[in-house]
């Protein structure tokens, strides 16, 4: 297994549909521009200069002669007949992964590189599972790991940088019915309350989140995926978390917590230092706080046998897991 950077692509799927000329990847730089908003944006992701980005949509719009994109303030708008495009990009694209997972279940040694993604907790218990069974079964095979956060591994996913993604559902990821994406639910982690080991809450037989109302709060930083996980369940428990610190590791947060600087939320799979004077309380209520793990792939690559390969050792991994509460020392 190779861990590699996510500006290191490409992976085995889209190298084999856009470098041999299946589809028009100017297409793809389309795409980019409307799932980013911005040129910038989308050369960022694609690995471009935003002048190359310009360039291929120039050219794109005159092969087919509509216009593409109009002035809209100091950026760009995508015109209605870039919208026509895009719904016919989406299906080619998917269509020709239809046709390379075809071809390739005719193989009996699939080669190339093969890509994983997802975000740290994922990236410790499910991916190197998976990683370890593709190497094991196809010899031929690169696999690569890419540790991501759930914001960009969709990113990762269009652009062609990653085959499979593990991220956490949120407001801003897509929806199912996003015509580019599969996605396939595999476990609900629940968020546990981590207090100090003395405080009041460990000695009630059920914990709600609203009984933390009015605690200091530790969150991730503003705009991570686990910062508005946690400031939507406050939210729909009823209340805004003050919040007194900042932190995106579990262990600066649970030592923030060993300290008395507050509490936080925890999933269940991640792990806690043992020595650390903390508990950690599940919590009852309805809705009780839990983050939804996806997996997602390109809309048309799920039969690939890689892919599928990959799927199900992720999925038996997931149901594996011990869903039970763990506390320091157990």
């Amino acid at each position: 297994m190779e861990l590699i950077k996510p500006e290191e692509k490409q992976t085995f799927m889209h190298e084999t549909v856009q470098n041999g000329c299946m589809i028009d990847p100017k297409l793809r730089v389309l795409q980019m521009v409307h799932h980013h908003g911005t040129v910038t944006a989308a050369a960022e992701a694609l690995h471009y200069t935003p002048s190359a980005v310009s360039h291929q949509l120039r050219q794109l719009a005159a092969e087919l002669g509509v216009e593409l994109m109009t002035q809209s303030g100091r950026g760009i708008r995508l015109t209605a007949a870039a919208a026509t495009v895009l719904r016919h990009a989406d299906a080619l694209y998917a269509q020709a992964e239809r046709a390379h997972a075809e071809l390739a279940a005719a193989t009996d040694e699939p080669g190339g590189s093969f890509t994983l993604c997802g975000f740290s907790t994922a990236a410790t218990h499910l991916l190197p599972p998976a990683a370890a069974t593709l190497r094991d079964h196809y010899p031929h095979l690169s696999v690569r790991v890419i540790e991501a956060e759930p914001a960009r591994c969709f990113d990762l996913l269009l652009a062609g940088d990653a085959d499979l993604a593990l991220l956490i559902a949120t407001a801003d990821t897509p929806p199912t019915s996003d015509t580019r994406f599969e996605q396939h639910p595999l476990l609900d982690d629940p968020l546990d309350l981590v207090v100090p080991s003395q405080h009041p809450l460990t000695a009630r037989s059920t914990v709600t989140l609203a009984d933390a109302a009015n605690e200091p709060w530790i969150l991730g930083s503003p705009g991570s995926t686990y910062h508005h996980l946690v400031r939507t369940a406050c939210a729909a428990a009823g209340f805004t978390p003050d919040i007194a610190h900042y932190a995106d590791e579990w262990d600066t947060g649970t030592a923030l917590v060993a300290h008395d600087f507050g509490i936080i939320l925890v999933p269940r799979l991640a792990r806690l230092h043992e020595s650390w004077p903390v508990a950690r309380i599940p919590l009852h209520g309805d809705p009780a706080p839990v983050r939804r793990i996806i997996a997602a792939t390109r809309l048309g690559s799920r039969e690939h046998p890689v892919v599928t390969a990959a799927l199900n050792t992720i999925t038996t991994t997931a149901t594996a897991l011990d869903p039970s509460p763990r506390h320091p020392g157990d």
